[in-house]
């Protein structure tokens, strides 16, 4: 039988108002839809079966009118969220009547009905005497609320709600409180109000307690200090005196008037117990995972240390701060918090000496002993029998925190500092980073406030992004935006894009980023503090000790050391072994540094920063047996190593623009000829093509004057291995021509040979013979060994293609002879490809196999990708052809997976197609038809001859086995 709102008596629709507005449906969470949908929703939850008029929720949500009549469509949409048992509109939980709405309660759990259910139960019970259980259902109904009822809900309705339902709030707080003053539970409020009252501007109800509470707990004085410090906050602030009730308590106090005050204080306390922690403020968001390991329960039997370090302003007060209240009811002689102010400006750090004597005091032990190891005696003795939590913020060293740590087994220490304190035996150890994109732009929303940050978005993202998805800037921003209401989350975008006014920008009142790094950066050691300052010259945002050496000039050991001592400071993140980087709002006070350093140092260490990219580049590269100079020495030995840092080192277009910004045109130039080879050879064209579009311009002004044509012939080299056949002759006519006016043979020969490869790619072997043998003699000419090895294999490719085979494999023979000769991997893995794949078309299988393992190993070694793809293709052809179907299918697999969006299509075409081969030897022919038709789809008529007949061909075979089948 169905009540009046036509829902079900055993509903599991559920809505909480007391902070957040949510709903859920059994245990499934709705989607509310937009903060003003919501708000109507909120406006008819807290007048439940009552009909509401459409005039008064416009006028209750709405400052002005809509331009449209949105009402019935917000209610449609939450009729579709929350009827999800799919009644009709008149089954609905939002019923209609004439001019209104109504939400029908019915069966429905509603926790602000809840609310007043347990508070009465709560008032009840006080009534009667029993104020055990009043304090308990008090306390069950201050549970309820969640947060700021109706968190962040428009409206002039919704915010006169707010405020009664924190009024309520803060009525059954008082009522709890001053039940547990009649129960003599003194330590309990003081711990409860003490943050409360601290809150601007002060509480005089709350204040009133609290005072009564000290004095019950024989603290009088502090009674007394009580109103003072909130009379002089009045005043300060509102220029008021205070009430009449604080006024009679204070008086009360002097009096020592027991009844007037309620209370019998406590003739002999038997130890003082206190709750220092600090008020928790707003949400900890992004830190779930660290607030779980610090929560986790600690070893009964000794000392639990936990240690929290992190970047400044990564939040690594409040998430210990957080991680203490959740720790605080299994403490029971109390919660300890100093601040030992190592990185507070203008304060010194705390000795142990001091913060001891502080401590001795808390748990009621003075002590004026002056020499530290009395008093850590004196505070090991005093804590042996306490269970206490201590939280030691801010701190400066390991030296500074292990005097503090108390005695008694089952104690929690929680230390936060910016350095890793690897001189403290931590238990757990936790470290703070940015927060990720969408938590920050949650953050940044929530300050804010949402119907700000939804019209924003992509600003909203940015303005995370700029502060670096700290906490501490993130809160800066929001700050500075809700001052200024006036400001749009562009505006502050645009104000921080410069990098000189980013810092600047991340300030309010005491708050500062700037002021954070700046004290972390001054107590760094002056070395440190050097080292620290080149980072900011780092053309990449990842670096290792080898970069460092190079700015710093100085060994790789060295350079080392001092990254890690700055990994320890903070300053610097290691993401991987043996890899640094810097958070973006550090990299931007390193650059700042960096900027202030003597022009001339800085160059020097750009220079040589430069020059260790240019080694590597010229090391991982085969062209330098003919067009480099290669250094003797230096940090790597050979191809392979210069590769393996090249592979680590992150945005190499990047490193070359930033050389070209510094003015170092000859160095960004020389980088990116260098890189060329290294990058073809992965299939990284794009990346080739953008470091020499950056050089390209610079090269004029270059003092080495071969540039000018060596980087236009390199420009076509990526062009063609890419098979953009076309754009490549243009660059390689424009190398030729620049070579011809320089007198430059080199380029001239290797512009030559660019220009025959075309040729025989295009099919024009006519012109690409006697076009290679011209190159062949060059080379010889010039001493391009490399350009020498090339001229060989294509010649041996030219025979193998005219059916010459025998011919072909003397070509490649010498060809092989060469490559060994200069002991380069990567000549000798393409010419064994290419002796491979005549011995693969004339027949001679096992010598095949042979050819293109050793290809493949080399090609790996190298990371020559487009190699790779053809040996492994080509091997499982030969494979194949032995009878070794599973072989076949595993390499040429492989082969498919080593192609990359800027793979030439005709490889991948004939990689599909010896698949389709493979497949059809499986007797699995609508596999095998699907790679021939991608080959045709995408070669299209005009693609590829060779690949394209060879599809055709697998069709026609498909169709055969299919008719067999």
């Amino acid at each position: 039988m169905r009540n009046d709102g036509g829902i079900m008596p055993d509903s599991r629709l559920r809505f909480e108002l007391l902070g957040p507005l949510r709903a859920w449906h059994g245990e499934t969470r709705l989607d509310l839809g937009p903060v003003r949908q919501q708000a109507v929703l909120a406006a008819l939850l807290l007048r439940p079966d009552v009909t509401v008029s459409h005039y008064e929720l416009t006028d209750g949500l709405w400052e002005k009118p809509p331009e449209s009549n949105v009402l019935p469509v917000y209610v449609r949409r939450l009729r579709q969220c929350l009827d999800t048992s799919g009644q009709k509109p008149r089954d609905s939980v939002i019923v209609s009547d004439r001019g209104g709405y109504r939400f029908a309660s019915g069966g429905v759990r509603l926790d602000v009905v809840r609310l007043e259910e347990v508070a009465a139960v709560a008032a009840a019970a006080e009534e009667s005497g029993d104020l055990v259980a009043a304090v308990d259902t008090f306390a069950d109904a201050l549970r309820l609320f969640h947060g700021e009822p109706l968190t962040g809900l428009p409206g002039a309705f919704v915010q006169g709600e707010r405020r009664r339902l924190e009024e309520r709030r803060l009525l059954l707080l008082r009522r709890k409180l001053r039940a547990q003053l009649k129960l003599g539970r003194f330590d309990e409020v003081i711990g409860e109000l003490s943050a409360l009252v601290s809150a601007d501007p002060p509480s005089e109800p709350l204040a009133a307690l609290l005072m009564r509470a000290l004095y019950g707990g024989g603290r009088q004085a502090e009674a007394l200090e009580v109103f003072t410090d909130v009379r002089e906050r009045l005043i300060e602030q509102l220029g008021v005196e205070p009430g009449e009730e604080l006024r009679q308590v204070q008086d009360a106090v002097l009096r020592g008037d027991e009844t007037l005050l309620g209370v019998a204080p406590r003739r002999e306390p038997s130890r003082r117990i206190r709750n220092e922690l600090p008020a928790t403020n707003g949400e900890l968001v992004g830190r779930d995972r660290e607030l779980a390991l610090l929560v986790e329960e600690g070893d009964p039997e000794s000392v639990s240390v936990d240690a929290v370090d992190g970047v400044p302003g990564a939040g690594k007060t409040t998430l210990a701060v957080r991680a203490a209240h959740r720790l605080r009811e299994s403490y029971p002689d109390g919660a300890l918090f100093v601040d030992l102010h190592g990185y507070t400006e203008g304060r010194e750090p705390v000795t142990p000496e001091r913060a001891l004597r502080r401590l001795l005091r808390a748990v009621g032990v003075e002590d004026g002993a002056d020499d530290l190891d009395e008093l850590a005696a004196s505070w090991r003795a005093a804590t042996a029998q306490l269970r206490l939590l201590l939280v030691l913020d801010n701190a400066e060293s390991a030296g500074q925190v292990r005097p503090l740590l108390p005695s008694g087994p089952g104690s929690r220490v929680l230390v936060t500092s910016r350095r890793r304190l690897s001189g403290l035996d931590a238990d757990r150890r936790v470290s703070l980073g940015a927060l990720g994109l969408e938590v920050a732009e949650r953050l940044l929303s929530r300050i804010v406030g949402a119907p700000r940050a939804e019209g924003e978005r992509f600003a909203v993202r940015a303005l995370a992004g700029l502060c670096g998805r700290l906490p501490l800037a993130l809160r800066i921003a929001g700050a500075r935006l809700q001052n200024r209401p006036m400001w749009t989350f562009k505006d502050l975008v645009d104000r921080m894009s410069d990098d000189e006014r980013r810092l600047g920008e991340l300030t309010a009142e005491d708050r500062s980023v700037e002021v954070a790094l700046r004290l972390s950066y001054d107590q760094l050691r002056p070395a440190e503090q050097t080292a620290f300052s080149v980072l900011g010259l780092s053309p990449t945002t990842e670096f290792d000790r080898l970069s460092v050496a190079a700015l710093l000039d100085c060994s790789p050991a060295e350079a080392e050391r001092q990254l890690e001592s700055l990994v320890d400071a903070s300053l610097v993140q290691e993401p991987a072994s043996g890899r640094y980087r810097l958070h973006d709002l550090v990299a931007v006070y390193a650059r700042r540094l960096a900027g202030e350093m003597p022009e001339d140092a800085a160059e020097a260490a750009r220079k040589r920063v430069y020059g260790l990219y240019l080694s590597a580049a010229r090391r991982a590269s085969e062209w330098g047996v003919a067009r480099f100079p290669l250094e003797t020495g230096g940090p790597f030995t050979g191809q392979r190593d210069a590769s393996a840092w090249l592979d680590a080192a992150g945005d190499l277009p990047e490193v070359v623009s930033q050389a070209a910004e510094a003015g170092l045109d000859d160095l960004a130039c020389s980088v990116a000829e260098g890189l060329v080879d290294y990058l073809a050879r992965q299939q990284r064209y794009h990346e080739c093509r953008t470091a020499l579009q950056v050089a390209l311009p610079l090269a004029e002004q270059a003092e080495d004057e071969r540039l000018v044509s060596s980087l236009r012939f390199c420009l076509g080299y990526a062009y063609a291995m890419q098979g953009h056949l076309d754009r490549a002759r243009g660059w390689f006519d424009d190398a030729l021509r620049a070579g011809q006016a320089s007198g430059d043979r080199g380029v001239e020969a290797r512009a030559l040979g660019g220009l025959t490869m075309a040729d025989l790619i295009d099919g024009r072997h006519d012109r690409a013979i006697p076009g290679m043998r011209r190159v062949m003699v060059l080379a010889e000419e010039v001493g391009d060994r490399w350009l020498a090895e090339r001229s060989l294999s294509a010649l041996g490719y030219l025979a193998y293609l005219r059916g010459e085979h025998e011919e072909a494999l003397v070509h490649l023979g010498r060809a092989r002879e060469l490559s060994e000769e200069i002991g380069s991997p990567g000549m000798l893995a393409r010419v064994l490809c290419h002796s491979g794949t005549v011995r693969l078309e004339t027949g001679r299988f096992a010598e095949a196999v042979l050819d293109f393992r050793r290809s493949v190993e080399l090609a790996e070694e190298t990371t020559d990708g487009l190699l790779i793809a053809t040996s492994l293709a080509r091997l499982g052809a030969a494979e194949l052809e032995l009878g070794n179907l599973d072989a076949a299918f595993e390499l040429q697999r492989r082969a498919l997976t080593a192609v990359t969006d800027e793979t030439v299509v005709g490889m991948e075409s004939e990689i599909r197609n010896r698949l389709g081969r493979t497949h059809l030897a499986a007797g699995d022919p609508v596999a095998a038809r699907e790679h021939f038709e991608w080959v045709l789809t995408t070669i299209g008529p005009d693609g590829d001859s060779l690949q394209r007949t060879l599809a055709l061909e697998g069709l026609d075979l498909t169709r055969q086995s299919a008719r067999r089948r």
